[in-house]
């Protein structure tokens, strides 16, 4: 089976939580595998308290319970060793760019760990599968690997089954590049500027996707209506989405000031 060509490091990671919405819910479980440029592997996987009751339904999926996490340490405990584990390393995961990428970054920012995880390479497993082929993680493992995914929704389990996925592609597909780089432009769509994909890029310019000035740019709308940035930042968008239209305000103030002097 191929092997991951390396210039860096490369974390997959997997999450299971409370539920599926980045500013409401928390992790109970991550698994993170990194993957070395001269083959090792390291490992982190941790239970933890989200401090919230964890929904049965969720439970029905993960297995996860309360009872299960009471004497786990809650993320702040935990978000700095997290950051730090992850430092310096591209990304990768199952269909994690929407879901585990975008809580994860919350729940760091939450904890008052600043991260921006759009500045690395990220590797979606899930869309090679979906360009390719198009089914979920469990068929990618049986068609990929000829292998039944055993502790489907085990953290753990999960994201090993990613990494054995991506092997797999990688030896099946010639004209996918063993580099992490190619990937990275292979499976993701660099149009969103957030995880909750609130901004986009038009012809590389931040615009709005949702609400009454939806299309417009990020930057019209704060000239015009300035009171619509304290808007958004008092009203209950994602932490993440906070921080990316700071950065377009600020950038905006230091172009505005530079013009003045």
């Amino acid at each position: 089976m191929a092997q991951l060509t390396l210039k860096k490091p490369i974390v997959f990671l997997d999450l299971e939580t409370t539920g599926t919405d980045p500013a409401k819910d928390r992790i109970v479980e991550l698994a993170l595998i990194k993957m070395n440029p001269n083959g090792t592997r390291d490992r982190y996987v941790k239970r933890i308290n989200p401090g919230m009751p964890i929904p049965e339904s969720s439970t029905a999926i993960h297995g996860i319970s309360d009872e299960d996490v009471k004497d786990a340490p809650m993320f702040k405990q935990l978000a700095k060793e997290i950051y730090e584990w992850m430092k310096g390393c591209d990304l990768g995961g199952y269909n994690a760019v929407r879901f585990d990428i975008p809580l994860l970054a919350e729940e760091m920012l939450r904890s008052g760990v600043e991260v921006d995880f759009t500045e690395r390479n990220f590797v979606d497993v899930q869309q090679i599968f979906f360009k390719m082929e198009t089914r979920t993680l469990s068929a990618a493992y049986e068609f990929y690997c000829n292998k039944t995914l055993e502790n489907a929704h085990s953290a753990e389990a999960d994201i090993l089954a990613t990494i054995e996925v991506l092997e797999a592609q990688l030896d099946r597909y010639n004209n996918l590049e063993n580099d992490i780089k190619a990937l990275h432009t292979f499976t993701n769509n660099n149009d969103f500027v957030d995880y909750a994909r609130r901004i986009v890029l038009k012809d590389g310019v931040p615009v709005f996707n949702f609400g009454k000035y939806k299309g417009k740019s990020v930057e019209q709308v704060f000239t015009e209506e300035p009171q619509y940035y304290d808007w958004m930042m008092n009203a209950d968008f994602p932490l993440h989405t906070k921080q990316k239209i700071t950065e377009i305000l600020t950038r905006m103030k230091l172009r505005n000031s530079r013009l003045k002097s």
